[in-house]
């Protein structure tokens, strides 16, 4: 049995925003949570203000062994902010050290997902992939955003994500919301050993149909 094979394709989502964010209740990540589980995928959501908390809750999603992690916060490109706390991108990575291990990043978070962070992601952890909005992205497009895009890679396989079914999703999603996104992942190739993709919206020929151009 394969390390993949042991882990639970669940979402485990960890939230942290601002008080006027909190005061205006743009809690994204509990509403992706929810919609996950009206289409019976398993889901943990956590809110958190500080990096204390984010430990521990690391914690829960190491014991969890769900092999997808979503972070909803602010970003920019240097590091990711907490409602009290800032963690630069070298000190995530290293939080994250042991968590991730073939598994996947997904950061509802502006700015954040670049090459910096990517670097101090996906080869010290191990994992897979990270994947998030390429500027800034207001809330209301982060949630319907990601709640689209779940949706879609669960609906025909609940139990893994495999690189193509990623692309030809998040591709579907940036067409549909015109939100574009950025895919970290491991390469053979690369001597950085990571891979970027800028996924943008893509017109559709006509007289084509959706979904098969991509």
């Amino acid at each position: 049995m394969t390390q993949h094979e042991l882990t639970d394709p669940g979402v485990f989502i960890i939230e942290s925003l601002t008080f006027d964010n909190e005061r205006d209740q743009r809690c994204e990540g509990q509403l992706i949570s929810n919609i996950l589980h009206l289409n019976n995928i398993r889901s943990d959501y956590y809110y958190i203000r500080t990096k204390r908390e984010f430990i521990e809750v690391l914690d829960l999603f190491y014991q969890s062994n769900f092999r997808y992690l979503h972070l909803s916060c602010h970003g920019d490109k240097q590091n990711i902010h907490l409602t009290l706390d800032t963690i630069p991108y070298k000190e995530l990575g290293k939080l994250l050290e042991t968590h991730l291990f073939k598994k996947r990043l997904f950061l509802s978070a502006c700015e954040a997902a670049n090459a910096d962070l990517a670097k101090e992601i996906i080869k010290p952890t191990g994992c897979y992939s990270v994947i998030g909005p390429v500027k800034k992205i207001e809330f209301r497009d982060a949630a319907i955003t990601w709640a689209a895009f779940y949706h879609l890679m669960f609906r025909n396989n609940a139990k893994s994500m495999f690189r193509k079914d990623l692309i030809r999703n998040l591709q579907k999603t940036v067409n549909t919301f015109e939100q574009p996104l950025n895919y970290f992942s491991t390469s053979r190739k690369s001597k950085t050993g990571i891979k970027k993709r800028a996924i943008h919206v893509q017109q559709v020929k006509p007289g084509t149909t959706d979904g098969e151009e991509f």
